[in-house]
């Protein structure tokens, strides 16, 4: 009863952290950059990390076995190892702002977690005999942190292709004002503004042109270490998968799932090798890779169907 009552306050407590500190981010980012706020951010991320690892502690102490055994405790760890994630652009100060592109990842698996979609999954159970392995740590553990690191990377990615497009909107735009009402300006206003506009448009373009540079840069090692995550996952389940089934391959919705995930950055890896492909090319394959990951860990769970079935997810009935 205690361990419970300890789990739930943690939970609703990091989740309450988390969703200050994005507002936080949105406001630093948007509006005004304070040292203030930005210090606060910092300490809520912490906050919540240290929150989600008493959450997981305490749910390992109790049940007696690593905490990854179902859906809602392999979302607590998502949760936890995206926090980790969040924490990195504290430690580069020039990356700052990329928290707030991470960050809401950890308050929707934090907030789906707690929602009353898993109540049933909450109550620590038993082992079921396929999990009661060795392997378990080592596998699932390495195929969740394989995921958060591939998800924060694609969520990089996206917003790499959201201001690219929106650049070049603006720049078409621009272009057919300027080609529209370029016989109703008066020259002298023109070369009287001129060097204002030059100026303020360098500095904006630099600055994007930056921005656009570090989301490319820390997407590409981001879904770098998740992919050898990832692939150690796989690997460590087809020996796993050979203990307990007597194959190293089933075919199964999960492990075919993996096998495509796998598949799409292992792509994206590769073209971004290639310097004609850095940017948005290849910011479009780890952007499919977003959907094709949530597909493999969540939308497979839907069916409840396969080998991988115990992680299934349920309503729960009125």
């Amino acid at each position: 009863m205690i361990f419970s009552s300890l789990e739930h306050i943690l939970t609703h407590i990091s989740f309450s952290v988390v969703s200050i500190v994005i507002s936080i981010r949105l406001i630093i980012l948007l509006i005004n950059e304070s040292a203030g706020l930005y210090d606060s951010s910092e300490k809520g991320i912490k906050t919540t990390f240290v929150c989600i690892t008493g959450l997981l502690v305490t749910r390992w102490i109790y049940s007696r076995h690593l905490p990854l055994s179902d859906l809602y405790e392999s979302f607590i760890f998502l949760s936890w190892s995206l926090s980790i994630i969040c924490m990195v652009p504290y430690l580069k100060k020039n990356i700052n702002h990329l928290s707030a592109i991470t960050a809401p990842s950890v308050i929707f698996t934090q907030g789906f977690a707690t929602s009353g979609f898993l109540t049933e999954t909450h109550q620590s159970v038993i082992l079921v005999p396929a999990l009661q392995s060795h392997w378990l740590m080592m596998h699932v553990s390495m195929m969740v942190l394989g995921y958060a690191a591939l998800l924060c990377g694609s969520l990089l990615s996206v917003a790499l292709i959201v201001i690219t497009f929106r650049k070049v909107i603006r720049a078409f735009e621009k272009k057919n004002n300027d080609s529209f009402s370029f016989d109703e300006i008066q020259y002298m206003n023109e070369r009287n503004n001129v060097l204002w506009n030059i100026s303020l448009i360098s500095s904006r373009n630099y600055y994007r042109s930056q921005l656009i540079q570090q989301l490319d840069h820390w997407s590409y090692r981001i879904i770098g270490i998740g992919f050898l995550f990832l692939t150690i996952g796989i690997l460590s389940g087809a020996v796993w998968a050979n203990e307990a089934w007597g194959s190293y391959w089933n075919w199964d919705p999960k492990e075919t799932w993996a096998f495509i995930t796998w598949t799409i950055f292992a792509i994206y890896l590769h073209i971004r090798t290639n310097k004609n492909f850095e940017g948005v090319n290849s910011a479009i394959v780890a952007s499919m890779g977003f959907l094709i990951i949530w597909i493999c860990y969540f939308g497979v769970n839907l069916l409840g169907i396969g080998l991988h079935s115990y992680g299934s997810f349920t309503l729960t009935s009125n």
